[in-house]
This record gives C-alpha cells, sequence and structure tokens, in this order.
C-alpha cells in the first residue's frame, strides 16, 4: 500500500519543476465508502490513486497524496462509509490549490475516483473563471474511451458502482484486495433517477450495481492506459500559453 503515498523528496519535486514552462500537480481524490462485500470501503482511493499514477508515469507532473475521504452520503445505510460535506470538500481542494500556488505550482488536475464528488466540478469551473488553471479528470468521455479500448462489455450507466471498471483496475493494480464473491454479485439497476432522495440503499440490498463478473486484470491495465493517453490533451491544455 506504500505507492498511495509518493516517495519525491522536495529536491525531486524541484529539478521536475526545473524541466517543464508550467508545473502541473495532481491530486487524486477518492471516497471511504461501501463497495458491496468483496471490495474494499478504499476502492475509490484505490481507483484514483492508480490513475493518477499512470499519468505520473508518462508525464512530468507533481503526484500529490490522496484525499481519502469525501461525499458519499449515498452510502450511508452501510457501515463502515464515512463522509465529509460538500463545502468541506470544495473548502479542501481550493486551499491546497492555494498553497501550491505559493510554491510555484500554480496548475491542478484532480483526478476523481468517486462519482458522488459533484462539487468538484463546481470547484474547477469557479477556480476556470477566476483565471486559475484547474482541471477534473477523467471526464465521462475519457471512461468512455477506456471503456471501449479495454473491452468492457457493460455500459457506464449500468457500470455505476463496484461493477466491471473498478473490479477490472482493481484486480490489476490491487488484486491482494479483492474478497472472494465478486464472481456471482452482479446486479443491474439503471434507471436510478431517485438515487439523490433514497440513497443506495433505494436501489440495492448488496450495495453493487453494476457486473462484477466481468471483471479482469488485463482490463484494468487497459482502461488506465487509455486513461493515461487522454490524459495528454489535458496536460497541454493546462501548459499551453494561452
Amino acid at each position: 500500500m506504500s505507492d498511495l503515498v509518493p516517495a519525491d523528496t522536495t529536491e525531486d519535486v524541484r529539478t521536475r519543476g526545473d524541466g517543464v514552462s508550467r508545473q502541473v500537480a495532481v491530486l487524486p481524490v477518492g471516497s471511504f465508502e461501501q463497495h458491496g462485500p468483496y471490495l474494499p470501503l478504499a476502492t475509490d482511493t484505490l481507483v484514483a490513486c492508480a490513475v493518477a499514477r499512470e499519468i505520473a508515469g508518462a508525464y512530468p507532473v507533481h503526484l500529490l497524496p490522496p484525499v481519502t475521504i469525501s461525499c458519499s452520503h449515498e452510502h450511508a445505510a452501510w457501515p463502515g462509509t464515512v463522509s465529509i460535506s460538500s463545502v468541506t470538500l470544495h473548502a479542501v481542494v481550493r486551499d491546497i490549490a492555494a498553497s501550491l500556488s505559493r510554491s510555484g505550482v500554480d496548475a491542478l488536475v484532480v483526478v476523481n475516483g468517486h462519482g458522488g464528488n459533484y462539487v468538484l466540478g463546481n470547484v474547477v469551473q469557479e477556480s476556470s473563471a477566476r483565471g486559475e488553471r484547474m482541471a477534473l479528470f477523467p471526464a465521462p468521455e475519457d471512461w468512455e474511451a477506456a471503456r471501449e479500448r479495454a473491452g468492457v462489455v457493460a455500459s457506464l450507466l449500468t457500470d455505476m458502482h463496484a461493477g466491471e471498471i473498478e473490479t477490472s483496475i482493481l484486480l490489476h493494480a490491487h488484486p491482494e484486495m479483492l474478497r472472494p464473491g465478486y464472481e456471482t454479485s452482479d446486479f443491474v439497476a439503471d434507471d436510478r433517477r431517485h438515487l439523490l432522495t433514497l440513497g443506495m440503499s433505494g436501489y440495492t440490498d448488496s450495495g453493487v450495481i453494476g457486473r462484477p463478473s466481468l471483471g479482469s486484470a488485463e482490463k484494468g491495465k487497459e482502461l488506465l492506459a487509455s486513461l493515461a493517453d487522454s490524459f495528454g490533451a489535458y496536460f497541454s491544455l493546462l501548459t499551453s500559453d494561452g
């Protein structure tokens, strides 16, 4: 689990910064919420960190440690889930961006691993409106491109939580973290129009919405590779002079 925390020294950061026109920091944001009986509560953090590490392996970015608790209120019915308010998450990301700016890093990419962190879109929009350089990654289009490249069968609508994508990424990046049972835990609930009112417990007893039985380590590897490729456009946008 030590790979969740970057091993950089301050000199590593200084050297990397000397080689680029503008420094870009990457902040993984996960969650601590139920993912059924076979995936860990930290799944979204593990996924966000896996994506961020893949990015850091391909681009000269300043990789930050993850935010591990976020907005998981829709999962409150399950033991182990912990949340902070959207106001708090907003403030945490803004404070991190301001701190980075003071140390000479003026571009921030938030790598979001939890779909319920809606407020991160507001943070990025508000920062961009102020003329700051910030982006939210991956976008739905990036996930769709990754899904197609990896041969993920379930649609993004069906693969909502603890499904094929998350299971595949953990099978590739952290296979030791999975418990037996994902092979027989498929559950589909595509119509979730009252999710914000009812929470996840209004749609699933197990906590799973998706088809984890279709997950594989090879799909996880291809998902991450595709997302790293997609990140190139974000890196160019944030480091351009425009």
